[in-house]
C-alpha cells in the first residue's frame, strides 16, 4: 500500500496556505509534518482526510479499493469528539459503530486498557481530565482498524508517561504495516520522513 501526494496546493481566503507539497509513504512509514503556526500543518491533514478541497494537485492510496481514502484513514484533530453524558465505554462503542466499515479492531475494553484507562471506563466523559479525554479520543485508533492515521498534535495534553505510551502505540501501528502522517510541534519519537511547511519565500 502507498499513500502519495503530488503538488498539493491549498488556497483559503484568497491566499495560498501551501503550494506544491509532495510526498510518498509505503507500508510501515511515517511522515512528521512540522513548521510554524499558520504554515498549514493541520490543513494538510484535513485535506488528506477529505475535509478540505485542493486548489490543485492529487493524493491517493494505492492499490485502490472500493473505499475512499477518507474511509481508510483515522483523523484525530484537536477536538476529542466525546459526548459528556455518555460513559467512556459508551463513547467508544458509539464511535466504533459510527466509524467501522468492516475493518475490525480491538474490543473497547482492550483499547481502554492499552491507553491505561480501564479505571475510568464507567465514568461519564464530563468527569475526565484533559489528558484522559485526549487518551479516550485516541483510543478510537484501536477500536476501529484503519491503515492510515492522520494525527494533529497527538501528544497534546498528555503527561510524560502518556506521551511514551502513545509513541509505543504509534510505533506498533507502523510495525504492523500502517502509515502515520502527524502534524506536531514536538518530537514524536518516530523514525521516518519529515516535511517542513512554511519555509518558502
Amino acid at each position: 500500500m502507498r499513500l502519495s501526494a503530488s503538488k498539493l496546493t491549498v488556497e483559503r481566503g484568497g491566499r495560498h496556505v501551501f503550494s506544491d507539497v509532495s510526498f510518498a509513504l509505503d507500508d510501515g512509514e511515517s511522515l512528521t509534518v512540522t513548521g510554524p503556526n499558520g504554515a498549514g500543518k493541520s490543513t494538510l491533514l484535513r485535506v488528506l482526510a477529505g475535509f478540505l478541497p485542493l486548489a490543485s494537485g492529487t493524493h491517493s492510496l494505492t492499490p485502490q479499493s472500493g473505499e475512499t481514502l477518507a474511509e481508510q484513514t483515522h483523523y484525530v484533530g484537536h477536538a476529542d469528539a466525546l459526548k459528556n453524558l455518555l460513559t467512556v465505554t459508551e463513547n467508544l462503542e458509539f464511535l466504533g459503530r459510527l466509524l467501522d466499515a468492516g475493518h475490525g479492531g480491538m474490543a473497547v475494553g482492550a483499547a481502554l486498557a492499552a491507553f491505561g484507562l480501564s479505571h475510568v471506563a464507567g465514568l461519564p466523559a464530563a468527569y475526565l481530565s484533559a489528558g484522559q479525554r485526549r487518551r479516550v479520543g485516541l483510543a478510537r485508533l484501536l477500536v476501529v482498524k484503519r491503515p492510515v492515521w492522520l494525527l494533529d498534535e497527538p501528544l497534546t495534553a498528555l503527561d510524560a508517561a502518556s506521551q511514551a505510551l502513545m509513541t509505543h502505540i504509534m510505533t506498533a501501528h507502523l510495525a504492523q504495516g500502517g502509515m502515520i502522517v502527524a502534524a506536531t510541534h514536538v518530537q514524536l519519537g518516530l523514525a521516518g520522513q519529515e516535511l517542513r511547511l512554511g519555509t518558502g519565500p
